[in-house]
């Protein structure tokens, strides 16, 4: 880490930044996942004695004083409390909670949108309880009107989701995660954009 705060490795061809390439997963002290951060924050918190290194990546970081290898789990030496996690309310995570059907028909699609049970034009509110996955023709049938009119049933009742105490983490991984990770997520489960993913 340099005086501007910018992190490095060293290999056979030099330094080179690190990046997003190399994210640090944060426990609590209790070892419950809290969150992931970047290389440079999860070093500050490490040296201002806040959180200590449990795991570490083959990666060698270096400084003008010291050299040591790059973490890739800490956890801090504090307890953080925090509320229990609520499943952001957005297209993709209606989508997984309908598990990419069509609530009017059925049918699973990619080409699925978002409709308001109760109508927007008859001040239906954008809440779980209100919106749910439909497909294009559905939603083309629906319109404006409302579900007795359209002649329509709901294949189930929508609600919020219960998210897990992994849901932070969740949210911020991406397909390919650190085998390292997995002996303090253990009940971690990926979820893809789509049902159509390999």
């Amino acid at each position: 880490m340099d005086d501007t705060g910018a992190v490095y490795h060293q290999n056979g061809n030099g330094h080179h930044r690190l990046n997003g390439h190399h994210p640090v997963l944060v426990l609590n002290s209790n070892y419950e996942p809290l969150n992931i951060c970047n290389i440079r924050r999860a070093i500050v918190l490490v040296l201002n004695g806040k959180a200590e290194v449990l795991e570490e990546y083959d990666v060698m970081i270096n400084s003008s004083s010291a050299g040591f290898d790059a973490p890739s789990v800490i956890r801090l030496v504090y307890m953080i409390k925090r509320p229990y996690p609520r499943v952001k309310l957005c297209r993709r995570e209606i989508f997984i909670r309908d598990h990419f059907t069509c609530q009017y028909c059925g049918v699973e699609t990619r080409e699925l949108t978002i409709d308001h049970i109760i109508p927007r034009s008859k001040n239906g509110p954008h809440t779980w309880e209100n919106l749910v996955s439909a497909c294009r023709q559905c939603n083309h049938r629906k319109g404006g009107k409302s579900i007795e009119e359209a002649r329509l049933k709901l294949k189930s009742t929508p609600k919020e989701p219960r998210a897990s105490r992994y849901y932070p983490i969740q949210r911020a991984l991406s397909r390919r995660v650190n085998q390292d990770w997995l002996k303090f997520i253990p009940e971690l489960e990926l979820r893809s954009d789509t049902p159509f993913s390999q």
